[in-house]
């Protein structure tokens, strides 16, 4: 099946290459007056697209999809010809691009799918809906195997020091890879060639900010509230900036800023929706003064959960597993929710879950396993938490988000690492 996986994938690959490169390689012919005459005009273009998008009149996605169709039709136009771009006006040489694409799209493909997939899932088919469980010295060698393609891409990019765009998805692979050290110093090239792109400065101050220790403050906050300046739609400057406001305590402005993310958020985006929404109902119920998931913390009811089982070494793996199972006083309801989500929040930081995993009522006594390949966010995992709580919700609504009628249980604090909890499904939320 392995054998046979990556048959597929190399010979997709090279086609998907082939299409894409074919028309970046072929012989140069002579550029005819007609081509001398619409180049500029296509630079003129490029370069309205981007005024557009500095004064707010294009988003980010509405930038990137003109500007693929512009960059067609210029290679549609120009065919082989191949020129000095650098002094014409902003266009690239083909010849680089080619070179450069063919070593992008293998790394990207690889990190993303070594970032989002299932590895297991070649030989183990029906482990596809759980973690990826491969065997150490698999990941050791797709590990080694990526960050050689990095660092090759890397090399190609000292050969050509101006390429911004480079620089940038450098970066975001280092990021990828967890190599935040190395990351840091790529965005800050990139940003230095790039100062207004506002994308681009909310991934360094996210990078920055987890290399630091996950602490926003300093220049990463500086960098977020440029990148509003530059985009007060941006996304993800917007969630780091509400996440400053709450680790301050200000958790009116941390609601309006995630509120704000919230709105701008593309709408397919499910599983971003719901966290966001999960954390300005805990923002908002600090301010109106309820109950809230710090105070449940501090106070756990002792029934709630057995004692846990810490790990036994250092050096072990920092997932959290246990059961999840009905309290009694619930075992007799007449109907529960569907839908059950289990999940691992940081007991001093924001609401947002840092590993989720998602079962049904009919799985109860739900057996579950919580680590990194189930965190929602790349960049802030269940490994890099200090002390968490475990919460297991019965879903009325079949989302993330606390509702009226939904059915929860909570641990007490515990490291990532313990093993064998349980948490006892035991309240209905008022």
């Amino acid at each position: 099946m392995t054998a046979t996986f990556w048959l597929i994938v190399s010979a997709m690959t090279l086609c998907v290459l082939g299409l894409l490169l074919r028309p970046l390689v072929k012989r140069p012919s002579a550029a005819t007056s007609e081509q001398e005459k619409t180049l500029p005009v296509y630079r003129q273009q490029f370069s309205e697209l981007e005024q557009d998008r500095a004064n707010g009149l294009l988003t980010d996605e509405q930038y990137r999809t003109a500007r693929s169709e512009l960059e067609r039709r210029v290679l549609e136009e120009a065919g082989t010809v191949e020129t000095s771009t650098a002094a014409a006006g902003g266009l690239v040489n083909l010849r680089g691009v080619a070179l450069s694409l063919a070593m992008i799209i293998p790394a990207v493909s690889g990190t993303l799918y070594w970032t989002l997939g299932n590895p297991a899932a070649m030989t183990h088919p029906a482990v596809s809906a759980s973690p990826a469980q491969g065997g150490p010295g698999d990941d050791s060698q797709m590990a080694d195997s990526l960050n050689t393609l990095i660092e090759q891409l890397r090399t190609k990019l000292e050969q050509n020091p101006s390429d911004a765009v480079g620089w940038g998805l450098l970066a975001r692979s280092y990021m990828a890879m967890e190599r935040y050290a190395d990351a840091v110093p790529i965005f800050e090239k990139a940003t230095k060639l790039n100062p207004n792109n506002a994308s681009l400065l909310a991934d360094y101050a996210d990078a920055l900010g987890v290399h630091q220790g996950r602490k926003l403050d300093g220049k990463p906050e500086t960098l977020i509230q440029k990148a509003l300046t530059l985009d007060p739609h941006n996304v993800k400057a917007l969630m780091l900036s509400g996440t400053i406001a709450y680790n301050r305590k200000d958790f009116a402005r941390a609601a309006k800023e995630w509120e704000d993310a919230h709105t701008y958020l593309p709408s397919d985006d499910q599983e971003s929706s719901d966290q966001l929404k999960a954390s300005i109902a805990e923002a908002k119920r600090h301010l109106g003064g309820g109950p809230s998931m710090n105070m449940l913390v501090a106070n756990p009811p002792m029934e709630q959960s057995k004692p846990a089982k810490p790990a036994a070494r250092s050096g072990q793996s920092r997932a959290i597993t246990g059961k999840v199972v009905l309290g009694s006083n619930l075992a007799s309801k007449a109907s529960l929710p569907e839908t059950l989500f289990v999940f691992a929040k940081d007991v001093a930081g924001p609401p947002m879950p840092v590993s989720i995993v998602r079962a049904s009522k009919k799985d109860l006594p739900f057996t579950f396993r919580l680590d990194d390949s189930t965190s929602p966010m790349p960049s802030r995992k269940l490994s890099d938490i200090d002390t968490v709580v475990i919460v297991a919700r019965l879903s009325k609504s079949g989302k993330a988000m606390p509702e009226s009628g939904d059915l929860e249980g909570m641990s007490q604090p515990i490291k990532p690492g313990t093993e064998n909890i349980t948490v006892v499904i035991d309240r209905e939320r008022p």
